[in-house]
């Protein structure tokens, strides 16, 4: 039976089954660093173990010229945009690019940039950390947009942070647009293969199984449709609301920073946070009673819910943010 192109049903279920192999990679890679480093680095560290447990699943497998174990599990074979031919190593490694180093690069850009705009006095860049930074990439891109943003106006510093808010809210808005494109014509499942050129054809199975239910993904991919136009609606509306309550957090922020920093020299070993070792910022309680800085146990529980101390589960929801917390 001569191979027929992919259909979106097995597409999906092939990018379902790869996310679910390269999740496990990056778990048991987080679990292990945290386990030989520490609860302190595998914070610094949790993006660049997932970056580099993403290259290494499609490095294995789509750049050595094998099929990834999503595409064996649903039998479908990459070729290029002629159908005729598998893409050539050029083209999937800018695939494997543009899928796990790009968007790295991309989100570590935007957000030190933003990090870097908020900054007022020099005296915070030597005491405010942010673990989801990253010491590699501190010492690497922060530099360099450290040395870009100090040749800018205020003006300019103002007009540029707009635009990273701006780019922070249209990513998302695009990976939602070109998901409910495929949902209607059916092809490319991920922005990367789109640009790219990579479709799929499949061997094996019954060939009319996609065919039954194309109607219902496009309707679907209708409906997505529908629902991105009125988010965006949404967001257009209460963009400058949204800037102004950024605004005024901004200047709780210093002024809580302030006054941290007058107190600083009072302070003891007892209001320092565990995860960071540092004067807790932003004081969180756990339902156990324990403390921790807000950035560094949100963090943890992206992953982890349970106290990193006593082990005690709970639910992030169950956080309590102390505002004018003393120690």
């Amino acid at each position: 039976m001569a191979p027929a192109a992919a259909g979106p049903a097995q597409l999906v279920r092939c990018g379902q089954k790869d996310e679910l192999y390269r999740s496990g990679l990056r778990s048991g890679a987080g679990t292990a660093l945290h386990g030989l480093a520490g609860a302190k680095k595998w914070l610094e560290w949790r993006k660049e173990i997932e970056l580099l447990s993403d290259v290494a699943y499609f490095v294995l497998t789509t750049l050595s010229g094998y099929q990834t174990l999503g595409e064996e599990y649903v039998n479908i074979v990459q070729v290029d945009s002629t159908k005729k031919r598998v893409p050539s190593f050029l083209r999937r490694a800018i695939f494997v690019s543009l899928h796990a180093l790009v968007p790295y690069c991309l989100e570590k850009g935007l957000l030190h940039l933003e990090h870097e705009l908020q900054i007022e006095a020099d005296e915070s860049r030597t005491l405010q950390r942010n673990p989801a930074l990253g010491l590699s990439s501190r010492t690497l891109i922060q530099n360099w947009i450290q040395k870009q943003v100090g040749e800018l106006t205020e003006q300019q510093k103002k007009t540029v942070l707009q635009i990273v808010y701006v780019l922070k809210q249209c990513i998302p808005l695009l990976h939602r647009l070109h998901l409910a494109v495929f949902y209607i014509s059916g092809t490319f499942y991920h922005l990367s293969k789109r640009i790219t050129g990579i479709t799929y054809l499949h061997f094996g199975g019954l060939q009319g199984e996609d065919q039954s239910i194309r109607s219902s993904y496009k309707f679907l991919g209708i409906i997505s449709l529908f629902h991105l136009l009125l988010t965006i609606g949404v967001q257009m509306y209460s963009f400058k609301q949204k800037q102004r309550a950024r605004q005024e957090w901004k200047l709780h922020h210093n002024l809580a920073h302030q006054k941290n920093m007058t107190k600083e020299k009072t302070t003891g070993r007892h209001s320092r946070c565990t995860l960071c070792l540092e004067e807790r910022r932003h004081t969180t309680a756990t339902p156990c009673g324990h403390l921790f800085c807000w950035e560094c146990i949100t963090e943890w529980c992206n992953t982890r819910t349970e106290c990193p101390l006593c082990r005690e589960k709970f639910h992030p929801q169950k956080l309590i943010y102390l505002r004018h917390y003393q120690l």
